[in-house]
């Protein structure tokens, strides 16, 4: 009879938590990833926006021209908070799916280090069955000397 760890199904299932664990953090890091990667882009815009605009009234805009740099760069700002609550929002549930990451790691690594110490108390007890048996064999060897 070989080695069988009573809680396998137990470890197997920890470790498929473990890995969809790993894709939802994976996930929500591209997620974080791409709303700071936005929020940049938009703050780079209006950065640019405003040195257009700033560089264009240093030789005369129209007020129609100065109106419409003001209603883009509006809309701009309305985009960038609404991106900076994104961010938020993504890094928080990135942290989150990180500390479940981690706490499903711990679980595994448990049940893995009970499996190690199962498997050495297994053969700790293979080890003193051989020995008993050569034992045995010694002291019936003994006795058939002796007759």
């Amino acid at each position: 009879m070989g080695y069988q760890y009573k809680f396998e199904k137990i470890l197997h299932v920890k470790e498929k938590e473990k890995g969809d664990a790993l894709a939802t953090y994976h996930t929500a890091v591209q997620k974080f990833e791409e709303a700071g990667e936005k929020l940049y882009e938009l703050l780079k815009k209006k950065e640019d926006v405003e040195g257009y605009q700033s560089s264009r009234l240093s030789g005369g805009l129209a007020i129609q021209e100065v109106r419409h740099h003001q209603q883009f760069i509006s809309n701009l700002q309305n985009s960038i908070e609404y991106y900076q609550k994104m961010v938020i929002n993504a890094r928080n549930r990135m942290n989150h799916e990180q500390e479940r990451l981690i706490e499903t790691n711990v679980e595994v690594q448990k049940y893995a280090k009970m499996k190690e110490k199962d498997l050495l108390h297994y053969l700790d007890g293979i080890k003193f069955q051989e020995a008993k048996q050569m034992d045995d064999v010694s002291i019936q060897q003994y006795m058939n000397r002796g007759n």
